[in-house]
């Protein structure tokens, strides 16, 4: 800032335009014009402020006098009076009141332009903030174009595979037509031979008959011998119970004196009770009693989850690291980081994913990971705790998902979303085991 206020250059693009822009307006009626701007006085205002925007700022910026003339002019064709828009500032267009103020310059007018670019500042900051929420909401609307896209794919297929099977079954009811009519041509031929059949047959059932009466007689002769059979049998049969249920006593009094001499206490649970505890597990239910008193940062609580069938390890990469050694450069926590946890995945084979923050930064690390770990940067502008409840999230219910972090906040949210939380420094532990 000079002893005459903010130079023109040091003002917004914005503001300079105006100023140029009002001062071309009126450039016409200004006495005592700068030689290199009377050649242009007689253009149009835009062309003006095109031709000779330099010239201008440097003119204003210069020489006072010419600025004074200027905003004399400036001052004589305004719609709304100055005095109005210094009164109430937070109603008018900052760009105007900045570039007036500083053309006209009244009492207190180097604050009145300061707040105005402040003003200026502010805006620009909310506008890009609403540029970028509407790049996310059109890149959301693009996924969803892409995906109902992919949908009427899959609904075209599945129409021209309906209408293939349509076609098949027409073929195939016409066969069925076809077989029916031979079919019936055939029932009424086996009637036929029927009716000859049952002539037959009742011919067959008289003889049958009287032979029938004859072995219902032999029957009855047999069943007679049967019923003293049976009750005989049922005599030798009590006799056997009478001797088992004996035997059976002198058993039953034998254990119970067994148990009163060893006093054995009685048997507690029942075998189903291992199977339960496991289907619980796998369906994310609360851990029993022993594991929760481990807590979060004991290595064997981690150890148990990572036993459990297709558990999933998601790890808080910088978190971890920093609670490790955390005076080395991110690089080499990184590299420890991605080498010490190798072998540790090897031994129990959890499927494992390293999330790093890299929201400040549009560029990412090259980093080898080693066999079984993904390695994943958060994107531009989205923190590693975001990355980790979306992977959270997608995971199915059910499913052992377990977060190292030391986060509380992000440890909170992941636990409601059904994952298990284990702290960095139980992860660090098991991987000293591991190695």
């Amino acid at each position: 800032m000079t002893a005459n206020g903010t130079p023109l250059a040091q003002l917004p693009e914005q503001v300079r335009t105006r100023v140029s822009a009002l001062t071309a307006e009126v450039l016409p009626s200004v006495p005592d014009l700068p030689a290199p701007l009377r050649k242009v006085a007689a253009f149009a205002p835009a062309r003006r402020a095109r031709a000779a925007g330099q010239q201008l700022a440097v003119a204003l910026d210069g020489d006072d006098a010419f600025r004074e003339r200027v905003a004399t002019q400036v001052t004589a064709v305004l719609a709304t009076p100055l005095s109005e828009l210094v009164t109430h500032p937070d109603e008018a267009d900052p760009v105007e009141l900045a570039g007036l103020a500083w053309l006209v310059r009244p009492e207190g007018w180097q604050d009145v332009v300061d707040r105005a670019v402040g003003r200026l500042a502010e805006r620009a900051e909310a506008s890009g903030a609403e540029r970028e929420r509407t790049e996310r909401l059109q890149r959301a609307a693009e996924q969803a174009e892409q995906a109902l896209r992919e949908a009427r794919a899959r609904h075209r297929e599945e129409l021209a595979a309906l209408k293939a099977e349509n076609a098949d079954l027409r073929r195939k009811l016409g066969e069925t037509r076809t077989q029916v009519r031979t079919t019936t041509a055939e029932a009424e031929q086996a009637r036929q031979e029927l009716t000859a059949e049952r002539a037959a047959a009742r011919t067959a059932a008289a003889a049958a008959e009287r032979e029938l009466r004859q072995v219902r007689a032999r029957l009855q002769q047999h069943e007679e011998a049967a019923a003293e059979g049976r009750r005989s049998a049922r005599s030798e049969r009590d006799d056997a119970t009478l001797r088992a249920r004996v035997l059976l006593d002198t058993v039953l009094d034998a254990a119970a004196g067994l148990q009163r001499e060893l006093s054995l206490p009685s048997a507690s649970g029942t075998p189903s009770d291992r199977v339960e505890a496991a289907l619980a597990a796998q369906e994310g239910s609360r851990p029993h009693s022993g594991a929760g008193a481990l807590g979060p940062s004991s290595p064997a609580l981690l150890e148990q989850y990572l036993a459990m069938p297709r558990s999933r390890l998601v790890v808080d990469g910088y978190n971890v690291s920093k609670t490790a050694w955390p005076s080395s450069s991110l690089e080499a926590q990184r590299t420890r980081l991605l080498r010490e946890i190798a072998p540790l995945v090897a031994r129990t084979g959890a499927e494992t994913t390293v999330v790093f923050d890299a929201a400040g930064s549009e560029s990412r690390p090259v980093v080898s990971a080693p066999r079984g770990v993904k390695v994943l940067f958060s994107p531009y502008g989205v923190i590693a705790d975001d990355v980790i409840r979306d992977l959270v999230a997608a995971e199915p219910a059910g499913r052992v998902v377990v977060v190292v972090t030391n986060d509380r906040e992000l440890g909170g949210d992941v636990v409601r979303e059904g994952a298990r939380l284990a702290g960095s420094e139980g992860l660090l532990a098991l991987m000293q085991r591991s190695g």
